[in-house]
């Protein structure tokens, strides 16, 4: 008896058993959360599983790929992830190798870039690489067996999401949804709550997992703590108190806001973070801030930047005005557009009256100081709050006093935990654009970034002692 009548003989067991087809067809062995999972796809047409990184859910796909598109009569497999390099990099890669490790699955199966089938049935018999980019993409599949894998589910829209739960209406057909729990909304986590009576769900821990690093699980958790919910998603398999991918989570803003902390005596130097707008809906924002303590946001709207120069200097004055241990203020202001002018005004001013104060303009795209971490001055300065504000949550958790306060201004609040970030291809952190953002239905974050200015640490250059003398100081 040859391979292929071996193979056709165990159809009926493998059907059931999409373990036992895993074991013999290509040396798979499954873990025992990946068992439960096979075990489910068997009897129930929706499995959904949270997981942390590492634990083995990409190869987990691939299995039940190979499994439906080889053990049913002329299946249709879609199997999607919400970008490119996830789909074809990642999950389509790990369909290729595992089929490559079977010399029965090499013969039966062709694989190319975008498509499985099963050759002389190309047509009717296949398994199909689809990025979740727009609903559309879902529709038009119709098959006794058909069965979805959703990879990274948490990152596909709601509308792709809703294609393919409308695309699902056979009695055989089958969605899987895997993927780390980065957001809070979106279908993903409803069928983890609102909606889990009509999915199997599991969640599968990191830490509970044989094939993760437990050194690296330990070290990431040392430097994001136990209880964050870098922890949380990354680690637990637990959906965050706030979305994954906000570059400053909600639960560290909101400790700020909640905290009360005197204002510091032996600081000698204050800052103002100075974000510019001239007319619209966008608001000129004033932060002043000593030591790690901001203040009650000035906020003015549809003011010149003649105007905003006045107020600029009218609250320095009051800084040092109610704080006498102030020495000298630095204000920092954003030198994009209407700022420029802001900042030319307040040197021209504070040079011809000798006010002790320094003006720092900062353009968010230029170069990181930090630049092996940060893609640009931008991304940088929003890291410098957001670090001091994970340091104040450690000294929290460690029963310590909180360090950092903010104002009680929910508006601020929502900006600073709303803007998201990715990880370029060169590993740095790049802040979500503006613009992209107002394509979410949000606002200008012109509170967030004048805190941020605020906290933003710029090099003060020394004179030396003959620029001293020439200057006749």
């Amino acid at each position: 008896m040859n391979k292929i009548e071996f193979f056709k003989k165990r159809i009926p067991i493998y059907r059931k058993e999409p373990w036992t087809f895993a074991k013999e067809v290509f040396n798979f062995e499954p873990d025992f959360w990946q068992m439960d999972v096979l075990k489910d796809l068997v009897e129930h047409t929706h499995v959904t599983v949270r997981s942390g990184q590492g634990v083995g859910k990409t190869g987990l796909e691939a299995v039940v790929t190979l499994w439906f598109l080889t053990c049913f009569p002329f299946p249709k497999v879609i199997a999607t992830a919400p970008t490119r390099q996830q789909l074809h990099d990642v999950l389509w890669a790990e369909i290729s190798k595992w089929q490559s490790k079977s010399p029965l699955l090499k013969q039966i199966l062709k694989w190319t870039k975008t498509k499985i089938y099963m050759r002389k049935y190309e047509e009717r018999w296949f398994a199909t690489a689809r990025t979740a980019t727009k609903p559309e993409n879902m529709q038009g599949f119709h098959e006794d067996y058909m069965l979805f894998i959703i990879d990274e589910a948490s990152g596909v829209a709601d509308d792709i999401m809703e294609a393919i739960l409308g695309t699902l209406s056979g009695k055989h057909n089958k969605l899987l949804m895997c993927g780390n729990p980065t957001r809070t909304s979106g279908v993903f986590y409803d069928s983890h709550n609102r909606d889990r009576q009509h999915y199997r769900t599991h969640k599968v821990s990191s830490a509970d997992s044989s094939r993760t690093s437990k050194k690296n699980i330990e070290m990431l958790l040392e430097k994001y703590g136990r209880d964050s919910d870098v922890a949380r998603v990354r680690v637990y398999g637990e959906f965050p108190r706030a979305e994954a991918d906000s570059f400053i989570p909600l639960e560290i803003a909101e400790l700020a806001k909640e905290t009360a902390i005197p204002t510091p005596a032996d600081i000698t130097i204050g800052d103002l973070g100075v974000d510019v707008a001239r007319f619209g809906d966008d608001e000129t924002i004033i932060a002043p801030r000593i030591g790690n303590k901001v203040f009650k946001l000035n906020v003015y709207r549809k003011v010149e930047t003649t105007a905003t120069t006045g107020y600029v200097l009218k609250h320095a004055r009051d800084m040092m005005r109610q704080n006498p241990n102030l020495k000298e203020v630095y204000i920092k202001v954003d030198d994009s557009g209407v700022g420029g002018g802001v900042t030319d005004q307040l040197k021209e001013a504070i040079r011809d009256n000798r006010l002790p104060y320094k003006v720092f303009p900062v353009v968010n795209n230029g170069t990181a100081d930090d630049h092996e971490h940060y893609e640009n001055v931008g991304t940088e300065q929003w890291g410098v709050l957001r670090e001091s504000l994970h340091e104040s949550l450690t000294k929290h958790l460690q029963g310590e006093e909180a360090t950092v306060e903010l104002p009680k201004d929910e508006k601020l609040i929502t900006q600073l935990t709303s803007r998201k970030y990715r990880m370029t291809r060169k590993g740095k952190i790049a802040l979500e654009r503006k613009e992209d953002m107002k394509k979410r239905g949000l606002q200008s974050p012109d509170r967030a970034d004048a805190v941020v200015l605020a906290f933003y640490r710029p090099k003060v250059k020394k004179l030396s002692t003959f620029s001293k003398s020439k200057l006749g100081l």
